[in-house]
């Protein structure tokens, strides 16, 4: 695990030759700031809110990598001055599906701050966030010697069909796409990297119907107290070194976990994935857009009568798929 990290790492920093700054504020970063890096193509319409969201969460400064973007979203992001943002015209699936990029970021800029690693689709959800900034989550972190934090990934969609509610820029994607899966779920543990890996959802119940178990993970890791010294593996499913995997209590009880709702879900959907179904720039080929793509063309319907529609973080909590532990 110790060379497959050192490779990791050596991988990151030949890749961050791609990257060509665009706006460098990151002399700007304080000690104690909390880190946000994300890469995107083409999300321009998803920024402004993303942005509102996390800035009232508490995050402080921005790390992007945009992967060649053609709708605007550098011209958008230019003159920000808690952002810091590259660009690159490289293969994504090159770059580990992103990850060489985002493992650099948080090698250079990252040291010794709580990062988040989100893709601009998700919104970070834990324990209290209603009323106390995510400051308040990484000082108990540090006061309890935790080093990461994870989240569970729940689509939300729609009721009715994706394309019958319009997107608009900067609205609150969770205004449209509201509802959840309660159940629906797996878990089994990874013996390579000791990772909880979690199925299931509206994804491995409508897209993935007959092959589950390729369904896409839903567990991730991705608030963690960054040291130079750590790397992604598989997206924020898996890092090195593998105690940072243990996000979980294995007897029994009940550690403090987050969820990421993930919006992926809109009337924007259909032509994001013909998009990178074409651009074939995704994990085994593509095969995840291909199943989203064959699945759209007869117009579906992502909601059941056991979708249940999101409320807050305590709701998620009561049905078990996150926990404040002992955090009170």
């Amino acid at each position: 695990m110790r060379v497959r990290r050192r490779r990791r790492l050596l991988r990151c920093i030949r890749k961050s030759g791609e990257l060509k700054t665009v706006q460098d504020n990151t002399a700007a970063i304080r000690p104690n700031d909390v880190l946000l890096i994300s890469t995107f193509r083409n999300e321009k319409i998803r920024l402004p809110y993303f942005l509102r969201y996390y800035r009232e969460l508490g995050v402080d400064h921005f790390l992007f990598v945009d992967n060649d973007s053609t709708d605007g979203a550098l011209d958008y992001l230019k003159g920000q001055h808690d952002i810091s943002v590259w660009h690159t015209q490289s293969s994504y699936r090159r770059a580990t599906f992103g990850v060489d990029w985002m493992n650099w970021l948080a090698r250079t800029y990252a040291h010794n701050h709580w990062t988040l690693t989100v893709d601009p689709d998700e919104f970070f959800v834990y324990p209290f966030c209603d009323t106390r900034p995510i400051q308040a989550l990484t000082d108990w972190l540090d006061n309890s010697l935790i080093r990461s934090f994870s989240a569970m990934l729940i689509d939300v969609y729609p009721k009715g069909k994706l394309t019958d509610i319009p997107y608009q820029e900067g609205q609150n994607p969770l205004e449209i796409a509201n509802w959840f899966d309660s159940g629906n779920y797996t878990i089994k543990k990874n013996p390579l990297y000791g990772n909880l890996w979690i199925q299931g959802g509206p994804r491995a119940r409508m897209f993935f119907a007959d092959t589950p178990k390729k369904s896409p993970a839903l567990n991730k890791t991705p608030l963690v107290k960054w040291n130079r010294r750590y790397a992604y593996v598989s997206s924020t499913h898996a890092l090195l070194p593998r105690g940072l995997n243990q996000v979980y209590d294995e007897w029994g009880g009940e550690k403090a976990s987050g969820a990421l709702m993930h919006t992926k879900f809109l009337d924007t959907f259909t032509a994001k994935a013909e998009e990178e179904l074409t651009r074939k720039q995704h994990y085994a080929g593509s095969a995840e857009y291909k199943a989203y793509a064959d699945t759209l063309s007869s117009q579906p319907e992502l909601w059941c009568k056991w979708s249940e529609k999101y409320i807050n973080w305590r709701q998620l909590e009561i049905l078990g798929l996150m926990s404040k532990g002992n955090w009170a």
